[in-house]
């Protein structure tokens, strides 16, 4: 019996695949994809997807069926997705490791990297279970995912004369793959009650420790209060969140300027309960009450050393930890329920309450720029006065007679 095929890296970091791209010696397949793959350097984000689904895709293109690019046809696309969704138990690991590492000052593959990877749920793991590869599934996500990174892929391909078709766009049939919802998609977010007792935590933990929790509440006010994105809080080479990107325009009204999905640029206006936890955060910090137009002063500071947060591990950490002690209050209140259900939230959640809350109150397009959202169809998930209210209707409907 053949031994299965062990797979390695392919791509690295960005520096790494900028030298891909002038590598004349490198095949044309992986030339190709360093290429495109470079043209997405400016959002991390997007970055990690794209290069994730693609070296899957020359993996397997490579080892599975030994063919090129040029020679792929719509079968194989067909093929290529059965394949993610029963991939080979050597190719899945059970976490997040790094693609590359140093030895002896050279960066070569790291061995316990896997293509795809099994994750638990948080509350599944807090109670001591592991992620088992048998257990891997492929959500309907993931696989829209897909096929939308490989057809954009293969229309950059076919746009720089690489190739002559696109076979993904061949496929006619992509719902036998793609389970499609009548439902709208269930928003993630925090009840009244949970909300309430997450940021009285906050103010607790920096009432009783201001000089590492004032941080911490501030942190919970902007997630909330701005939903914001957890790569909106946080420093990275093109994004630098500090204190002057809050800004007073002529008629008195604040707006704080981010950089959000795909690089995009957007003020978002602020309320005066934010600028009034702005003023508390910066007072504990010696500041002035508002900050100056153009400063620089970074908007979160690490607690140790110089400059921003980079690390949005560190954030979801702290998060974590209000989440937790937010968690003991309730049960010691008496809510069981709905401290076990807090268990799941992440730090997104928090964006999602604060735009699901808001949408109640404000115009939907008032929302919908401030968020974020290309489109007011998103922005429309988070209205469920109307799911409410069919709910309403059936409650009381009979079965038997009267």
């Amino acid at each position: 019996m053949e031994k299965p095929y062990l797979p390695f890296p392919i791509f690295d970091n960005l520096d790494s695949i900028g030298a891909m791209r002038q590598n004349t010696q490198l095949a044309a397949d992986e030339r190709m994809t360093a290429e495109f793959l470079y043209s997405y350097r400016g959002s991390e984000a997007t970055f990690n997807a794209y290069r994730r689904e693609l070296e899957r895709f020359l993996l397997w293109s490579k080892t599975v069926i030994n063919k090129k690019l040029k020679q792929l046809r719509r079968p194989d696309i067909e093929s290529f997705i059965e394949f993610c969704q029963r991939p080979p138990l050597t190719w899945i690991g059970t976490k997040n490791v790094p693609r590359f590492l140093i030895k002896e000052g050279e960066r070569i593959p790291n061995p316990e990297w896997k293509p795809y990877v099994v994750n638990v749920s948080k509350v599944v793991h807090k109670e001591g279970q592991k992620p088992l590869i048998k257990n891997y599934l492929l959500s309907t996500k993931a696989l829209e995912s897909t096929f939308s990174i490989l057809s954009s892929f293969f229309n950059y391909l076919l746009q720089e004369n690489f190739l002559e078709m696109n076979p993904v766009a061949q496929i006619r049939q992509k719902s036998k793959f793609i389970r499609k919802n009548q439902h709208k998609a269930k928003i993630r977010k925090l009840s009244e009650l949970q909300w309430s007792y997450v940021i009285e935590t906050a103010e607790g933990m920096a009432k009783a420790e201001p000089a590492a929790h004032e941080r911490t509440l501030f942190m919970m006010n902007a997630l909330y209060g701005m939903y914001l994105r957890i790569s909106e809080l946080s420093a990275r080479p093109q994004w630098q969140p500090k204190m002057g990107d809050f800004e007073q325009d002529a008629e008195g009204n604040w707006w704080f300027t981010t950089v959000g999905k795909g690089n995009k640029e957007r003020q978002i206006s602020v309320s005066d309960a934010m600028i009034a936890a702005l003023k508390r955060y910066r007072q504990s910090l010696g500041l002035s009450p508002l900050p100056a137009r153009g400063e620089i002063t970074p908007l979160l500071s690490k607690s140790q050393g110089k400059g921003s947060i980079t690390s949005t591990r560190h954030i979801r950490w702290i998060v974590q930890s209000c989440f937790d002690n937010a968690i003991e209050r309730m049960l010691t209140d008496g809510f069981k329920e709905e401290a076990e259900q807090l268990k799941a939230a992440t730090v997104h959640w928090l964006r999602h309450t604060g735009i699901s809350e808001d949408v109640k109150r404000r115009p939907r397009e008032h929302v919908r720029d401030d968020a974020g959202h290309t489109s007011s169809i998103t922005t429309d998930r988070y209205i469920d006065v109307e799911l409410q209210a069919r709910a309403r209707s059936a409650k009381h409907k009979k079965i038997k007679p009267d």
